[in-house]
């Protein structure tokens, strides 16, 4: 009985943690949709956390409209990228979370796809096809680039055993 309920409100999904790094891939030049990206992203489970960093620069109405596209937003002191990482980490040893889902195109968080394919966990990157690192594009288990006029790319990159030697 409790697995046809938890058919019916997704429960047998794998559980996706989204996190963007908001001043890497929230830029005019990109024209990022962020709806679009959520949409991507759920074609691969259930999207249990969707949050987006941004620095204390972000203005009023960029927090009203992550608000507004399901997102939460942390608000951090300069650089995004630590908060980022760490909480990453937290998601990483979530039993609740089964995929890691980083929106960025910077390699600063390769040393988390890195450990959350050690501990098992799948890993996804989203980003746009301008300036993405092949360090991401070669370590994650799944890339979603976003191409001009919302054309959109799915690859898969390994065999699915996600542990690597360390």
């Amino acid at each position: 009985m409790f697995d046809f309920i938890k058919n019916i409100f997704g429960g047998n999904k794998p559980g996706i943690a989204v996190l963007v790094d908001g001043p890497n891939i929230l830029r005019k030049a990109f024209n990022v949709d962020l709806k679009e990206i959520k949409q991507e992203i759920s074609k691969y489970g259930d999207i249990r956390v969707a949050k987006i960093y941004v620095d204390q620069y972000a203005g009023d109405k960029l927090l009203e409209a992550i608000t507004n596209q399901g997102f939460e937003s942390k608000t951090t002191t300069g650089d995004v990228d630590v908060t980022m990482a760490i909480e990453a980490m937290e998601y990483v040893l979530d039993p609740r979370i089964d995929t890691i889902a980083l929106v960025t195109r910077d390699t600063d968080y390769l040393p988390v796809l890195v450990k959350a394919r050690y501990r098992g966990k799948k890993t996804m990157i989203v980003a746009t096809d301008v300036a993405f690192s092949a360090a991401l594009k070669n370590t994650a288990d799944i890339l979603i680039i976003l191409k001009e006029k919302g054309n959109v790319e799915h690859r898969s990159n390994g065999s699915g055993d996600n542990k690597e030697k360390l």
